[in-house]
């Protein structure tokens, strides 16, 4: 009898524990299943670039468009815009600013005073003029987003003291403002020393440095190799064609190098007619294999030359050669004063 009335009241208890629950249950409760939960804080709306960018700064739709293929959003327009008051401030007119944005789009998305400032600041406490930074920016706006302190600033001391003025590193910046992208202490200043090396003069190699900067940022062992090949095809390092030799070598590679031998081959030239041609005329090597092709159609066409290989004799091969060369300079020089 005690034990039934023990079970009645565990029972009762039980009950009694389910239809009271705690003030803690009861909030937790609320918290999950009810309806009017906390709101979730809504972002800000992104805004296009491409509209962003003609609507508010007047850019043409394809300067706008090319900079809408990388940064399709902007999440702080204002910010873009104060980017695009500084370098507006800074001297860039409106076909420059569409440039830089459109070359380098990431540019809008950049904090003025952490990521713009310090290069202009650079350029300016070497003593360019507000003129010249818009030059060389607009040149090569990738800079920009390079370290002031560990890259623009010893690169332009590199510059400064291997050509001796501003006025030459502006104009080789002009150029190729991009060559401030690289390490100058281990490629520029190295193969300088390289090419001396081999008894370049520094006179010749300075001129090089104006006309070609781009030859001078790669490897220095990359440079060596190459010359070890130009001399192994009898090339005359006092000949003033070895640094133009280097140079070419230098920019093909040797799929690329190959195809052209290939080509020359094909036009009936042995290996040592080639290294011969070469040695005469290095630049023809730079000129694509289509275009050699297409000159040479037109020089046969003449009646002028033979290309079977009985034909070959003499100076015939490095005539032809450099006639191609000659033309293809000449066809350049053309177009550039019709689209003047």
């Amino acid at each position: 009898m005690i034990t039934l009335i023990n079970k009645k009241l565990i029972s009762l208890s039980l009950t009694s524990v389910g239809l009271h629950k705690s003030p803690l249950c009861n909030s937790i409760s609320l918290f999950f299943y009810s309806s009017s939960r906390p709101k979730k804080w809504k972002s800000k709306p992104k805004i296009a670039v491409a509209e962003y960018l003609i609507s508010q700064h007047q850019f043409s739709p394809e300067a706008a468009l090319k900079a809408a293929s990388t940064v399709a959003y902007l999440k702080s327009p204002a910010e873009s815009s104060s980017v695009i008051s500084f370098l507006r401030e800074s001297g860039f007119s409106k076909t420059h600013l569409e440039d830089v944005v459109k070359r380098v789009p990431r540019i809008l998305i950049a904090n003025p005073d952490i990521v713009l400032k310090p290069k202009f600041k650079v350029f300016q406490d070497s003593g360019f003029s507000d003129s010249d930074i818009v030059d060389i920016v607009s040149s090569d706006p990738w800079i920009l987003l390079r370290s002031a302190d560990n890259q623009l600033g010893p690169a332009l001391l590199v510059l400064k003291n291997i050509l001796g003025s501003n006025a030459s590193v502006l104009k080789v910046l002009k150029l190729s403002g991009g060559v401030l992208k690289y390490d100058l202490e281990k490629t520029l200043m190295s193969n300088v020393e390289v090419l001396q090396s081999y008894g370049i003069k520094s006179s010749q190699i300075i001129k090089y440095i104006f006309h070609f900067p781009r030859f001078f940022v790669h490897k220095p062992e990359s440079i060596v190799d190459v010359i070890k090949r130009v001399d192994e095809m009898g090339f005359d390092m006092k000949s003033k064609r070895f640094l133009s030799a280097i140079r070419i070598m230098t920019s093909l590679t040797v799929e690329t190098w190959e195809r052209k031998v290939k080509l020359f081959k094909s036009l009936g030239l042995s290996e040592d007619d080639i290294s011969a041609v070469f040695r005469r005329v290095p630049q023809v090597f730079g000129v694509s294999e289509k275009k050699i092709e297409e000159v040479i159609e037109v020089l046969l066409s003449t009646g002028k030359y033979d290309i079977s290989k009985s034909a070959w004799s003499g100076n015939q091969d490095l005539l032809i050669i450099a006639e191609v060369y000659s033309f293809v300079h000449f066809c350049f020089f053309l177009s550039f004063f019709v689209r003047m």
